[in-house]
């Protein structure tokens, strides 16, 4: 696929570097030369320094035959303008926007094709709210991504001594926990998949495993794997920007939020936009005074939202010394998220990786409905719709054993009848004689992004399909 980028910010470069690893033909935009250099020097792809609202530029970058256009630059007006001027004057086929606005959600009149003619709208600040209050609702959970609607969802969770399941084996699981139905996908151990999973694998302490279920379990399948936490109630956000703000609309009625913010200016702003029961400070989260006047110590949980990875770095560390249970940081650089995830700073959280799998729907090929890059791009878990019939499809109207998955990749989960007028969809956790049928939901992990194409070659009708 031939896909345009508009950008090499931090967003930018994650999504160029997601795409080129899967042999796409990327091109990126972007008005500074040394940033294109460092990215080319770093990556197979093609960089053109310029305006990407101007025709030429576009030309030189090759949108006349590009399938895809993303435009992430940094201002709205630039990637609105951008995806317009692809329409109407390049015909390119799909254009995905970066918009932070809140009023311009996909399926707006000003985005379609009399308007801004924007196929998808992406808001990697409302991505990171969504992916934090997840967290913060499971705070045992390292991950928590759903699928099929909110009926399904994948967690991955750090597995400690004297959980139910730790010591035991993957074929122990239906007489340990017999209420909770699940899959053990994947398992990490020392930051190294087990390759192979079978029945008698067994469950270590320290052990990063990823489990899916149907969202109604998931607090039973955290249980088999740790202690569980008490539940999350009071919490403090260091940052009032867009995503501290976000997050405390969401969750103040849940709640005791405290916001700590260093401009005066925005806590006047925040003030503004949050109830009353919400206290935002003005101060530093790295003054340790501050942090112990404000009883740090006493918090469920502390969220380090600033744009300066260091400061989030700083604060976290600070926060967790002065006995705060856990703590997330919001981590841009890449290097420094590998370097902090699981030691003293619980979760670091990066908003380019939070976005990708929205990004990825789009690249995948067959009816990808859903995409979640797991462990930093490393793994991914597809939602895909079945389509055709056994004739015309190498899945449908078969059993799990017939079908030819690649090596460290496996079926996850199944949702039948989503999106019927008639009855309620249900949640299927397969064994090998499972039947998958047309219209069903499935949720497939790969362990390797080499995998991915030959498991959208698995789903895809042929030519014949429709005659």
């Amino acid at each position: 696929m031939k896909i345009i980028i508009l950008g090499a910010g931090r967003v930018g470069e994650s999504v160029a570097e997601s795409l080129v690893s899967e042999r796409n033909d990327i091109t990126v935009i972007d008005t500074e030369p040394a940033r294109l250099r460092a990215l080319q020097d770093r990556l197979d792809l093609r960089g053109v320094v310029g305006n990407g609202i101007q025709p030429s530029v576009l030309r030189d970058a090759g949108i006349e035959d590009a399938d895809m256009l993303i435009a992430c630059a940094p201002l709205d007006e630039t990637n609105l303008v951008v995806c317009k001027i692809a329409h109407d004057l390049f015909n390119v086929p799909t254009r995905i926007a970066r918009i932070r606005s809140p009023e311009f959600a996909t399926g707006t009149p000003l985005l379609d094709k009399g308007g801004f003619s924007v196929d998808e709208v992406i808001c990697p600040e409302q991505s990171v709210t969504a992916y934090i209050h997840k967290l913060v609702q499971y705070p045992e959970a390292l991950q928590v991504l759903e699928f099929a609607d909110g009926l399904v969802s994948l967690i991955a969770v750090r597995a400690v001594a004297g959980g139910p399941l730790v010591r035991h084996s993957l074929a122990e699981i239906p007489r340990l926990v017999p209420g909770a139905d699940m899959r053990i996908v994947a398992i990490y151990r020392q930051d190294t998949a087990i390759t192979e999973l079978a029945g008698d694998t067994q469950i270590e302490a320290g052990d990063e495993v990823f489990v899916l279920a149907a969202t109604a379990q998931i607090r039973t399948v955290l249980s088999t794997l740790r202690k569980m936490d008490r539940p999350v109630k009071r919490l403090m956000i260091a940052g009032g920007g867009k995503v501290g703000l976000r997050l405390a609309r969401e969750i103040h009625g849940d709640y005791q939020v405290k916001i700590i913010e260093a401009s005066a200016a925005r806590c006047d702003y925040l003030a503004t936009q949050l109830p009353p029961q919400v206290l935002v400070l003005n101060g530093d989260s790295t003054d340790e005074g501050l942090m112990a006047d404000e009883n740090v110590a006493d918090m469920d949980l502390f969220l380090a939202l600033t744009s300066d990875d260091e400061d989030n770095i700083m604060a976290s560390l600070l926060a967790k010394r002065l006995g705060v249970r856990r703590v997330f940081a919001l981590i841009n650089r890449r290097a420094y998220a590998d370097l902090v995830q699981g030691t003293t700073i619980d979760i670091a959280i990066s908003p380019a990786h939070a976005v990708l799998g929205e990004l990825l729907a789009y690249v995948r090929r067959g009816d990808v409905v859903a995409v979640h890059s797991l462990r930093r791009g490393a793994a991914e878990a597809l939602e895909v719709v079945v389509r055709g019939d056994r004739r015309t499809c190498k899945v449908a109207d078969r059993r799990i054993d017939e079908i030819d998955l690649p090596p460290g990749s496996q079926i996850g989960a199944i949702v039948r009848g989503l999106g019927r007028e008639e009855g309620e969809p249900q949640v299927i956790i397969p064994h090998h004689d499972t039947t998958i049928e047309t219209g069903d939901h499935v949720i497939v992990f790969v362990s390797g992004r080499r995998m991915v194409r030959d498991i959208e070659k698995l789903f895809q009708v042929s030519a014949t399909f429709g005659f």
